[in-house]
């Protein structure tokens, strides 16, 4: 297709604010993307970045214009709904298949689309009925070391469905590519966990545990580290408690220093955590015992509100900026950055 016309438009340790790699420049791989939301990266280099309010899928490349390679069918986009999560599948080179969750009418969906010679073809709904509202819906789908789609939803802004096993609000979900729910999950539904009140990051490091970023409401935001059937306690719990029947959170942020939305692991157990109304790239060393080492704050301020992280094939971390809604954007937001010496 042609090229896409996008429109310019418990409390953490103490963290350091100047770390190593922070006086990096990155390299601007897109700009003018009007609210880009997940990345996805193909075997030929490429990266699939889904376009929330206008439900397309854009391809860029470094040193390339981004072009649109399709659009999501029965995405709504109202508040913070829209097409939000990519993932692609770890059989792609076989099955050509990528994942997206989006809002529709009345619910959240995860669709799979066929991706094959640069153009997006039409989905097949394989969950639906995720609480949709004009305010946390989730969004990050990503696959997991087991071969299982992983789902991070919000509560749809009515905070009893996190505490609800019938709900896929407030959830982490977990099934097999085609939607249906794996044998060995906690309830015998596609629930995984549970309690939590707007998850929106996902990641595992080489070991195999998982993590998650999960924006609070007043107080606090967390970094969990995820366990199969755990309650981590939302809307009775914000953040940690001494009530043992909820997982504390690995780590804690107050609220305006965070918002966190999409993390990237390293095998090491090194978690990168995008933060939106924090404006910064947390960076949190998390040891084989399961504590936080080391919290560090970076570029704090300078390119505005960060939506998504990932480590690329390239070993280089990929960044998305979300300056188009509820930020002050540049002229060149919103924007695809890579930074060399962080990964």
């Amino acid at each position: 297709m042609g090229a896409a016309a996008y429109a310019l438009a418990g409390c953490a340790p103490e963290a350091s604010t100047s770390p190593p790699g922070s006086s990096a420049q990155p390299q601007v791989v897109a700009s003018g993307l009007d609210v880009p939301w997940d990345m996805a990266f193909l075997p030929d280099g490429g990266v699939l970045v889904s376009l929330r309010n206008s439900g397309e899928v854009a391809l860029v490349r470094p040193g390339a214009e981004p072009i649109t390679v399709g659009k999501v069918s029965n995405v709504v986009a109202n508040g913070e709904g829209g097409l939000l999560g990519l993932a692609l599948s770890p059989t792609f080179a076989k099955d050509g298949a990528l994942y997206a969750y989006h809002s529709a009418a009345t619910d959240n969906r995860i669709v799979r689309l066929p991706y094959s010679g640069g153009a997006l073809g039409g989905g097949d709904v394989i969950v639906s009925g995720i609480p949709k509202s004009a305010n946390h819906n989730g969004g990050r789908i990503r696959f997991g070391p087991d071969g299982m789609l992983y789902a991070g939803t919000g509560d749809g802004s009515t905070g009893a469905n996190a505490q609800n096993l019938s709900s896929l609000g407030g959830k982490i979900l977990r099934m097999h590519p085609d939607g249906s729910v794996p044998s060995d999950n906690p309830f015998s539904s596609l629930v995984w966990s549970y309690g939590h009140r707007n998850v929106q990051g996902l990641g595992w490091d080489a070991t195999g545990r998982m993590f998650a970023s999960e924006f609070g409401q007043n107080a606090y935001d967390e970094l969990n580290l995820i366990r199969p059937g755990g309650n981590y306690g939302w809307p009775v719990v914000e953040g940690a408690s001494n009530d043992s029947r909820y997982v504390a959170p690995l780590q804690t942020w107050p609220v305006a220093d965070a918002s966190p939305s999409g993390i990237a692991v390293t095998d090491a157990g090194v978690v990168y955590m995008a933060a939106l109304r924090g404006q910064r790239l947390w960076r949190i060393a998390v040891g084989t015992d399961g504590e936080v080492q080391s919290t560090s704050a970076m570029y704090q301020g300078t390119y505005g509100r960060l939506r998504a992280v990932a480590v690329g094939p390239d070993g280089r971390l990929w960044v998305l900026t979300s300056n188009r809604f509820r930020g002050t954007p540049v002229p060149t937001d919103d924007r695809v950055l890579i930074f060399p010496d962080l990964a």
